[in-house]
């Protein structure tokens, strides 16, 4: 996929699911644009997630 796709798949997804706006989607910043779309991605069962953690591994017990 080459990088005019990207940006045509990105502008869709942020479009059709997300229903932000043109102008919301290209400011809003590429990294938070590309974490939802692979979020979206993950909830289709078309990718996996790179690693699986758990709440209590982030937050320790004595908090």
């Amino acid at each position: 996929m080459n990088e005019e796709e990207m940006f045509t798949r990105l502008l869709y997804f942020g479009l059709a699911n997300l229903g932000l706006s043109e102008d919301e989607i290209w400011l809003m910043p590429i990294g938070k644009l590309l974490d939802l779309f692979e979020c979206h991605r993950q909830y289709l069962g078309i990718s996996k997630p790179y690693r699986e953690i758990f709440i209590d591994e982030v937050i320790s017990e004595n908090i």
